[in-house]
């Protein structure tokens, strides 16, 4: 049984060894050793940036656990965007990270379902988010449920610049 929940700071050790896991196994081939080495000190560890959203009342989280082992996650917030899109009304979806071999467990749906709901509570009128060009499967995602690509980002991985595609999902 898989259940779901509002991620806690003490969750935080359990939820950065999972989304780092997940990371690199979607992403660790993406670019120079060397630049994922950076991008990985910087978002995760005791002082990377998921522990410091996750103590950040603007950011909220919320995850889920089978047998009590965290195997997705995701976490919304305040837009990093800086004139690529329109973002009045909008709660921004930072990350939707499912553990490969929880993978069409509807995990996934029912995290993205939260942050719509959570949105919906707070009067926004749509979900943006982010999603490398070159991850097919989460792109897929995506466009099922009603996401549409309207804008590009810079994304920085280390000192490598990737292309990511900002999706915005109308509710």
């Amino acid at each position: 049984m898989i259940d779901y929940r509002n991620a806690v700071n003490t969750d935080g050790q359990a939820l950065d060894a999972m989304a780092r896991r997940v990371w690199l196994a979607t992403f660790g081939h993406s670019a120079p050793a060397k630049d994922i080495e950076a991008y990985v000190a910087h978002a995760y560890g005791p002082e990377g940036m998921l522990r410091r959203h996750l103590a950040d009342p603007d950011f909220d989280f919320q995850i889920a656990l089978e047998g009590g082992v965290v195997i997705g996650y995701c976490k919304v917030g305040p837009t990093f965007f800086n004139g690529e899109v329109p973002t009045e009304g909008t709660l921004h979806l930072h990350q939707l990270y499912v553990d490969p071999a929880a993978h069409g467990s509807g995990v996934a749906a029912h995290l993205l379902d939260w942050s719509c709901d959570l949105a919906r509570r707070r009067n926004r009128q749509a979900i943006l988010l982010t999603v490398w060009e070159e991850n097919h499967r989460a792109r897929a995602f995506y466009a099922k449920h009603g996401f549409t690509h309207i804008g590009d980002y810079a994304f920085k991985t280390g000192g490598q610049i990737d292309r990511d595609l900002i999706m915005r999902r109308e509710l």
